[in-house]
């Protein structure tokens, strides 16, 4: 039985699960796939805020096993999505029962545990029933999708407009691919060659490598009017002033914050160029809306390495990710049930 608990930085345990009981609106599920991310590296290696103690695991797949008597639209049976981002049910929206605005947004692994373990109780409401044709490795990948539609959401952007997105990892092709489905112009930024040259594989026309001739190839992918929005991936571990230099005036940067690393931002040139700063750190109330992408075809996982593990050290898999977490283009799952 599985269920690794995240007790202080890099001291990670495997705790047997006590007795899991069933209230009339919760399901109980088998967990069949987790996604470790580099949001989960950086939680094991103490770099993001944890609630300790923790289970870790924020992307997780499963099987309906049990329902309360209360649970609608979910079955014994069904193959679901475990919600990674919930509400916190404590703030005032909440209260009134307002929580798509809610205003503490709770993580997995971070502010409730996650799912790298055997079973998972909870809400009905806060899982999803996945479609027939949505296979188990792109339901993984739903709450990056969901954090790319939140993103776009949030830009405003009419067709044919350029986004410049700074890191190579991959979450950045998910959300370059979200731009182009939306007909947005990616333009993605990364200081990998190796990267660089995937995503041009992969179909993202304007992949740029950040080195001494960015500029005048922004000003050619752009006709010389730089970007019309620009997304930092903050584990890139790129300079971030980057982003705010390949961007027009008057226009918006977005601080992408699901696997957060500390940085410092140059305001000068912000101040200068009258640009609006968001931050996005997940895709909470997009679970739909990015089901219906996948299955629409939006989502390609074909250039991700894939390694799917039934035996697994998971602080040798946080410490090989943490090695090179700029680069996440590896999609390492744990297999949980056979």
């Amino acid at each position: 039985m599985d269920n690794w608990v995240l007790m202080g930085p890099k001291t990670l345990n495997n705790q047997p699960q006590g007795e899991l009981s069933l209230s009339p609106e919760q399901v109980k599920i088998k967990v069949t796939y987790v996604l470790l991310s580099n949001f989960d590296a950086l939680c094991y290696a103490g770099e993001l805020p944890v609630a300790y103690p923790k289970t870790v695991g924020r992307f997780a797949v499963g099987i309906v096993t049990d329902c309360g008597e209360k649970v609608y639209g979910v079955e014994k049976g069904s193959r679901v999505y475990i919600k990674g981002a919930r509400p916190c049910g404590k703030c005032l929206h909440c209260k009134r029962g307002d929580t798509n605005n809610c205003e503490h947004i709770q993580i997995a692994g971070i502010d409730f545990d996650g799912f790298l373990r055997d079973f998972v109780v909870c809400d009905y409401r806060r899982v999803a029933v996945l479609p027939d044709d949505v296979d188990y490795l792109h339901g993984l990948c739903i709450e990056h999708v969901a954090f790319a539609e939140n993103i776009y959401d949030q830009l405003h952007l009419s067709a044919g407009s350029k986004v410049a997105i700074v890191g190579g990892n991959a979450l950045a092709f998910i959300l370059a691919q979200v731009a182009m489905y939306h007909k947005l112009v990616p333009v993605v930024i990364d200081d990998s060659p190796v990267a660089v040259e995937k995503l041009k594989k992969a179909g993202v026309y304007y992949s740029i490598l950040n080195d001494d001739d960015l500029d005048s190839n922004i000003a050619e992918a752009t006709s010389g009017l730089n970007c019309d929005a620009s997304v930092y991936i903050s584990c890139s571990k790129i300079n971030p002033d980057v982003a705010s230099r390949v961007l027009a005036r008057d226009k918006t940067l977005v601080l992408e914050g699901m696997a957060s690393m500390k940085f410092k931002l140059d305001s000068i040139p912000l101040f200068r160029h009258n640009t609006r700063v968001i931050t996005v750190t997940d895709g909470f109330g997009y679970t739909e809306s990015a089901i219906n992408m996948i299955l629409h075809g939006a989502i390609d996982l074909n250039m991700f390495e894939k390694q799917i593990l039934t035996e697994y050290n998971p602080s040798a898999l946080f410490n090989d990710m943490l090695s090179d977490v700029s680069h996440g283009l590896k999609m390492t799952i744990i297999k949980l049930i056979f």
